[in-house]
């Protein structure tokens, strides 16, 4: 049998992945818990400095 004549497989259809932000269930960032944690970090700089 000529296989050559068959055709191809079918190729692969890729579908655009979504984006993070719009999955449902993405945990979103508060505001307050980013100044928070901006705090925090400061904080642990200031003192690796004193140390």
């Amino acid at each position: 049998m000529d296989y050559s004549k068959s055709g191809s497989a079918a190729a692969a259809k890729f579908a655009p992945r979504p984006k993070r932000a719009t999955l449902k269930g993405a945990p979103t960032a508060k505001p307050d818990a980013k100044a928070e944690l901006l705090a925090r970090m400061k904080a642990a700089a200031e003192a690796r400095k004193k140390e």
